[in-house]
């Protein structure tokens, strides 16, 4: 993408009433308004509230926002002029019950109050399979210490990735620390039981992964 292009995106972010983007300052130092008040102050509701981590284009939050109306949904990513897809198409669809939050995920439990959010989506993650890139995998022992801060207790977490070796890692871990797996597949499209929001949702990247017959694996776990 061109940097006139990111630019103009980037300006049309500003514009939408679904995108928020706190500076870090205003992270770190407990400023962020919303923190603790997304329901109260944003979505103006008390329904469930759930996270996507890593969100890319918007195109998993938008479509459960899409398929649980009575749920509120907030895409998180550094990179604004991909999200900008997903806010565009919630606006145009007049979708209220979907956000998007540009910061880092490292910064999301600075975003949120503690047990404010029901329900976490980590949709196709980098793996981050060398070693010395292990502290930025986002399902290793720090980051799911952020997610308990931030989730209700009982909360529930789903993983769902191309990648063998980030299920495998993310399996054995749960199992090492006691979390209670709900649900783990490592072929979801071959599995009659998986869940439909699993498999009735795809994102570009995945129906490409999808074509070269590449398995997409799949856990859900609570963070006891």
């Amino acid at each position: 993408m061109g940097s006139k292009n990111k630019l103009k995106r980037f300006k049309e972010n500003e514009s939408f009433s679904n995108v928020v983007q706190p500076n870090r300052d205003e992270l770190v130092t407990e400023k962020f308004p919303l923190k603790g008040a997304w329901n109260k102050s944003f979505f103006k509701n008390n329904n469930p509230l759930v996270l996507e981590l890593g969100c890319g284009k918007g195109e998993y939050s938008v479509s459960l926002a899409q398929q649980f109306p009575n749920k509120n949904f907030v895409g998180i990513d550094i990179k604004g002029a991909r999200f900008w897809r997903g806010a565009k198409t919630a606006v145009e669809t007049h979708l209220n019950n979907v956000a998007f939050l540009r910061t880092q995920i490292e910064l999301t439990e600075f975003a949120f109050g503690n047990n404010e959010v029901d329900e976490m989506w980590i949709t196709f993650p980098d793996p981050q399979i060398k070693y010395k890139r292990t502290k930025h995998r986002m399902t290793n022992m720090e980051f799911l210490e952020r997610y308990k801060k931030i989730l209700k207790p009982g909360g529930i977490v789903n993983l769902k990735t191309d990648s063998e070796f980030m299920h495998g890692y993310t399996l054995g871990l749960l199992h090492g620390l006691g979390y209670e797996i709900l649900y783990a597949n490592h072929d979801v499209y071959n599995n009659h039981g998986s869940p439909e929001e699993v498999t009735s949702i795809q994102t570009f990247y995945e129906s490409q992964y999808l074509k070269h017959n590449k398995p997409i694996t799949y856990i859900k776990f609570k963070l006891k």
